[in-house]
């Protein structure tokens, strides 16, 4: 689905790899790794593994965004339990993850 939706992103590439986050963004030259944070909470977690990751390889940085107002309560649970108790999820996600995920509640 991710494939799908930046597919017309000239500048987005989608990649998988096996092993630690480090190694992978060395083998892709990166010099940062960007992670986006919601809540406190999001930050706690997101704050050891940035600190970790820069002991394992300290020439690449850790970058944390955060959302618009917007999408800051937004997590994919919520918009499963939505979806699952007959809400409307149009404005939550892209239109093709809306029909995935309405064909699999069907599915089921």
């Amino acid at each position: 689905m991710i494939r799908e939706a930046t597919s017309q992103l000239a500048n987005v590439t989608v990649d998988s790899f096996d092993g630690l986050l480090v190694d992978y963004a060395q083998t892709k030259e990166a010099r940062f790794i960007l992670r986006g944070i919601r809540a406190v909470s999001d930050y706690e977690y997101e704050l050891q593994m940035a600190m970790m990751n820069r002991k394992l390889n300290p020439n690449i940085e850790t970058v944390f965004m955060l959302p618009g107002e917007a999408y800051s309560y937004l997590s994919s649970r919520l918009v499963k339990e939505v979806l699952g108790l007959g809400g409307n999820v149009h404005d939550l996600v892209p239109p093709l993850v809306e029909k995935r995920l309405k064909a699999k509640k069907k599915a089921l």
